[in-house]
């Protein structure tokens, strides 16, 4: 598995590339929203390439992730109703905070996996 820190910063360069995207369509400075995770996630994938910062980072980058993920959540309820064809209040802002949601939960699962696997790690050395 890639490790962590490069998946940290590639879950970083997502959410930056959300975020910019959305508001380069929108113009809505709350679209850079998805941005402002994705550079603390960067940085926190930059400082656990460093050994003695690894483990702090990584929780962190961990927190950051269930934190998008529990603010974007609102997107994905509101998606059933855009993708039918219904009328739905900023639909691009639906689309951006169901897209972070995705993002910041499976970045979550991958964390709990590699968490996991590292104190199994440990506990077998």
């Amino acid at each position: 598995m890639a490790s962590m820190s490069n998946v940290t910063i590639s879950f970083g360069a997502l959410l930056t590339a959300l975020g910019v995207g959305g508001f380069a369509a929108t113009r809505a400075p709350t679209a850079l929203i998805p941005a402002g995770f994705g550079a603390v996630s960067i940085g926190l994938g930059l400082l656990a390439r460093q050994e003695k910062y690894r483990m702090h980072a990584m929780h962190a980058s961990a927190l950051v992730g269930v934190l998008g993920a529990l603010g974007s959540a609102r997107g994905l309820s509101r998606l059933p109703a855009l993708l039918s064809g219904g009328d739905v209040d900023r639909p691009a802002a639906v689309i951006a905070q169901s897209l972070m949601a995705v993002l910041s939960a499976g970045y979550v699962a991958l964390c709990v996996r590699s968490f996991v696997a590292a104190r199994r790690d440990a506990a077998r050395s």
